[in-house]
């Protein structure tokens, strides 16, 4: 199978309907079996994880539960939702996982005249992201729609940062509670002027860290998420009707479930292949359904474990 591997991986390279490659790493059985990178790129290079960052807050989120710091089914301590006429007062952590918090928001990075994620992360909500989208008002009743939204991974992320006692504390969480026990020596997050860590965007690792990040979920989370917290991850999110949303992961045919962000980021969890798949670069929104159809055409090759 390598060669043939090597062969794709040259095309997701090489072939200009994929836009710009910048790493592939490919494991299965806890070993690399493919690897290549673009112009620019290295094994050392750390690049961006765009929205693949809200999976890693699924995983903060999933510690601190295990730890029995947070309770996901309880209502979400926001204090701009304090009151208990707020209509938002009882939105969930789980809801806010899931998009299904029914706050408005549009999440859009072509049009920034409409966009609430630009403004957020690139405009008057870049000091405090997390002020910034619990400022949305509700749309609709929480659980009845599915609406993607950066802004309420930022409102968890803030709502982490509370619980382990504010920016420094939280820094120190992520390497020695989620990083450093799986690897991701890397392994760098963001925080905006407020210090919240910006969870909807911002992590910066290798390829081959991102990888070992998709082996913790492949391996049911051990040895630091709580058990079932995997499971609760690729549990379809019940209003959004394609079905392709669990919390803070995607999930796709055959079991399959993937971190994906902005620019065509994406890290497949292959379980019928004890397998990993990470690609990164810089691909257009046109250029992406080639991508995906490259990415399925790995997991058909890696066959099953």
């Amino acid at each position: 199978m390598s060669t043939d591997l090597d062969r794709a991986i040259d095309v997701a390279l090489t072939d200009p309907a994929h836009g710009v490659t910048l790493a592939v790493v490919v494991v299965q059985h806890d070993a690399v079996i493919g690897e290549a990178y673009g112009a620019g790129a290295s094994p050392d290079a750390t690049l961006i994880s765009w929205s693949m960052a809200k999976s890693i807050t699924h995983a903060a989120a999933g510690i601190l539960a295990g730890q029995g710091r947070l309770d996901v089914n309880g209502p979400a301590a926001v204090p701009e939702w304090a009151d208990s006429a707020d209509p938002r007062h009882n939105i969930t952590v789980d809801q806010l996982l899931r998009m299904s918090s029914g706050l408005q928001w549009v999440e859009d990075y072509e049009d920034d005249t409409i966009s609430d994620v630009i403004a957020m992360l690139f405009g008057q909500g870049e000091h405090d992201t997390a002020a910034f989208a619990a400022r949305a008002p509700l749309a609709a009743p929480p659980d009845t729609v599915w609406n993607y939204s950066s802004g309420t991974t930022n409102i968890v992320a803030r709502l982490l940062g509370e619980i382990v006692g504010g920016r420094e504390a939280m820094e120190t969480f992520l390497q020695s509670e989620l990083f450093d026990p799986i690897g991701m020596t890397s392994a760098t997050a963001k925080f905006d002027d407020a210090g919240t860590f910006i969870g909807s965007s911002f992590v910066y690792a290798t390829a081959r860290d991102f990888a070992r990040f998709g082996e913790l979920y492949l391996h049911d989370g051990r040895p630091i998420l709580p058990p079932g917290w995997v499971d609760y991850a690729r549990r379809p999110t019940p209003s959004c009707a394609t079905g392709e949303y669990g919390a803070h992961w995607w999930l796709r045919p055959n079991g399959v479930f993937d971190a994906q962000g902005y620019e065509g980021q994406y890290l497949y969890v292959v379980p019928q292949a004890d397998a990993v798949i990470v690609r990164l670069g810089k691909t257009s929104a046109g250029q992406r359904p080639a991508v995906e159809a490259w990415l399925d055409g790995i997991v058909s090759m890696l066959g099953s474990a």
